[in-house]
């Protein structure tokens, strides 16, 4: 058994948490340099919850800048062991109308200029993300927020853009009507991907604000709008967090969808072509499997 650590990664109008008990904000180096913002910690309920404002404090980040790699290593180098991702989206489907959650479990990548891996030349590692998300640690999301009265629709495929830009309207149709997405969003990957490869579990809950470009009847994006609903969603995200160390507990067993275990055969290069370098920058992400090397 471990000590269980809950780490909220707060999306666009989540920055802080409140209610916690011992709360400090601490900084956190990492050898992929500095995460967000400074991460709070403490505890809610008896059980220890860290919290990182993606966007940092005052939104200072675009989502193409958000330091992804130095964040989810700070979160994994201060104990955390269960990391919960509440962001903003665009909805595709009518049913999931803003103001509702959704437990996503499928993700498409479309970014493309952000760091998506800890590993490469001198140390390569590839893991599975078929199941990018943990069923136990969504289920618990879930459970949360419907005890807090959300809506919230269990499991969806989102649809990772670049940005900062919105979709054209052409684009938005093809990601709802060829592509099969639910929602669309510009922060969850590389997220969920390093963190798989840092052996967290991962849960990505999706706060619907608006229905991206496709809507016949609402147009496109409209700023102000999401910025109302927003802040409606932020006290409903808030609510969800609370519900989870009753459901979490103080003390964990080892993840049964193996998330705490992913590089168990990941890592392909060998001990003595390894970049020594490079393995010194994944003492945290990596040190369970290549300390054992």
């Amino acid at each position: 058994m471990t000590q269980t650590m809950i780490a909220v990664i707060g999306g666009s109008g989540i920055y802080d948490i409140d209610g916690l008990e011992e709360a400090r904000w601490q900084a956190v180096d990492t050898p992929w340099g500095a995460p967000s913002d400074e991460i709070l910690t403490g505890l809610l309920d008896g059980v220890r919850l860290a919290f990182l404002p993606r966007h940092g404090r005052g939104h200072v980040h675009s989502p193409t800048t958000v330091p992804y790699r130095a964040n989810i290593d700070a979160l994994k180098r201060i104990g955390a062991t269960d990391v919960v991702s509440v962001s903003a989206c665009g909805s595709f489907r009518e049913e999931m109308a803003p103001g509702d959650f959704v437990a996503v479990d499928q993700f498409i990548d479309r970014t493309f200029a952000r760091e998506k891996s800890f590993f490469g030349t001198g140390c390569v590692a590839h893991v599975s993300v078929a199941h990018p998300t943990c069923p136990r640690l969504s289920a618990s999301c879930v459970a949360a927020a419907r005890a807090a009265g959300i809506t919230i629709h269990e499991g969806g495929t989102y649809l990772a853009m670049e940005g900062p830009q919105f979709s054209t309207l052409a684009e938005s149709r093809m990601y709802r009507e060829q592509w099969g997405a639910d929602v669309i969003g510009m922060t969850n990957m590389p997220e969920a991907k390093l963190a798989r490869e840092a052996e967290l579990c991962y849960a990505s809950i999706a706060m619907v604000t608006d229905y991206d470009s496709w809507h016949p009847e609402h147009g496109e994006v409209d700023v102000n709008e999401i910025i109302r609903t927003l802040m409606g969603n932020a006290e409903k995200g808030r609510e969800m967090v609370r519900g989870l160390p009753a459901l979490l507990g103080s003390e964990r067993a080892p993840c049964p969808h193996g998330c705490d275990r992913a590089l168990d055969y990941a890592i392909l290069t060998a001990p003595e072509a390894r970049d020594q370098a490079l393995v010194a920058r994944l003492d945290a992400v990596a040190g369970r499997v290549l300390s054992n090397a």
